[in-house]
């Protein structure tokens, strides 16, 4: 059988992360062109792409007019704050978008995938209310106790989430939370505080035909949301990781788009609850850069561009550890890179981000193990190493 060949496919990417970035690596060694843009200049994945643009994403006119100028092969978002209704008019142009318009749209407002979960596919999924006034708020907060979760109806990485404990910090809660929302929905999620045992991502990827594969379960740590660390493979009893299965299969069916999805799920004893669905590769994945024969973001290239997904399997044990900024500065470095590097079995990126920010998440160290408490030892030992500093300091 003769296959396609795709060295001349174009791949244009919407927000240009450090997620990004790595797709667009994967890209260019599977011989495609690529084209990143984001709303600021020189963002991590432009610094590897072929061509790159400055944009707001967010305007319809804008980001249709320049796709249809452009006129990729293959639309890839990596981020949520987008024009729905430009992808749709590019969809309907022949433009494939990755995975699909529909499946971008659901997830990138956390009401659609979670009524999907919830009440279309019966997946069980926290208590939850959309909120869209302060003193509505009040009333359902009351309702379903504290502490409780908020969160904006659309953000990225955990920006504008809080464990809110009592009443007095729910105004505080909710003016972040409006404050981190992307895009023009002023809305809020109000969750119910679930008292997890662990939390965890099943990377499962979605080919052409319809097919569903998983990656071994990756376990992490969050903060306020956002991820923190990350370890695979994460010991899972055979019953909650065929459940998580199953569940992961049944949205996936629906949404039945090409590509690689990250699944969080919630573990309290024998109960699995799901928790979020991202159409792209997922930070916790970085991992696996270390530890699967495919990593996540070749997993995503492989299933758009219907190239075969042999066996995907563990070859090492593995963990990251964020490197974030403790401030802000205009112009930074890196202090500490030789340290970091000097323990066994690790590999450091740097993302190569324009500004820091405080909490701002700079790069990631990446380390093997015999075993999972070795490989986050030294992995967590490495980041410790580094520092982001005022360049005036070096």
């Amino acid at each position: 059988m003769t296959r396609s060949i795709f060295f001349n496919k174009c791949l244009l990417l919407l927000g240009s992360g450090e997620l990004g970035k790595e797709i667009l690596i994967e890209s260019q060694r599977l011989g495609c062109k690529t084209i990143a843009v984001d709303k600021y200049a020189d963002a991590p994945a432009m610094q590897v792409a072929d061509e790159s643009f400055v944009l707001n994403m967010s305007d319809k006119d804008s980001l249709k007019n320049l796709i249809l100028k452009l006129k990729p092969d293959f639309v890839v978002p990596e981020i949520e704050a987008l024009s729905i209704e430009a992808l749709k008019d590019i969809e309907e142009e022949g433009i494939k978008i990755v995975p699909n318009a529909r499946t971008v749209e659901m997830t990138m407002n956390r009401d659609k995938i979670r009524d999907l979960a919830s009440s279309e596919l019966k997946i069980k999924t926290a208590k939850y209310k959309y909120v869209f006034d302060y003193e509505y708020l009040k009333t359902e907060a009351s309702k379903i106790g504290f502490p409780l979760i908020l969160k904006p109806l659309m953000s990225s990485s955990g920006k504008g989430q809080n464990v809110v404990a009592k009443e007095d910090d729910l105004l505080e809660a909710w003016n972040q939370a409006l404050k981190c929302s992307r895009g023009d929905v002023n809305g809020v999620i109000l969750e119910e505080f679930i008292e997890f045992d662990f939390e965890f991502t099943l990377l499962s990827v979605r080919n052409n035909s319809g097919k569903n594969i998983f990656c071994p379960p990756i376990g992490h740590e969050q903060y306020s949301g956002d991820y923190q660390c990350s370890w695979q493979p994460l010991e899972l009893s055979s019953s909650l990781l065929k459940e998580a299965k199953d569940i992961s299969s049944k949205i996936l069916n629906n949404l039945n788009g090409a590509g690689l999805y990250g699944v969080e799920f919630f573990v309290r004893g024998n109960e699995l609850i799901f928790s979020e669905l991202s159409p792209r590769p997922h930070d916790t994945g970085l991992v696996t850069l270390l530890t699967q024969n495919i990593n996540e973001f070749e997993l995503h290239l492989r299933a758009l561009l219907n190239l075969p997904i042999p066996e995907i399997k563990l070859i090492n044990i593995g963990a990251s550890r964020v490197i974030l900024s403790n401030q802000y500065y205009e112009s930074y470095a890196i202090s500490g890179l030789a340290e970091a590097l000097e323990i066994n079995s690790t590999k450091v990126l740097i993302f190569g981000k324009k500004i820091a920010r405080k909490n701002r998440r700079m790069g990631v160290v990446l380390a093997t193990g015999q075993n999972i408490l070795e490989a986050r030892s030294r992995a967590d030992e490495s980041a410790s190493k580094i520092s982001i500093i005022s360049s005036n300091n070096t």
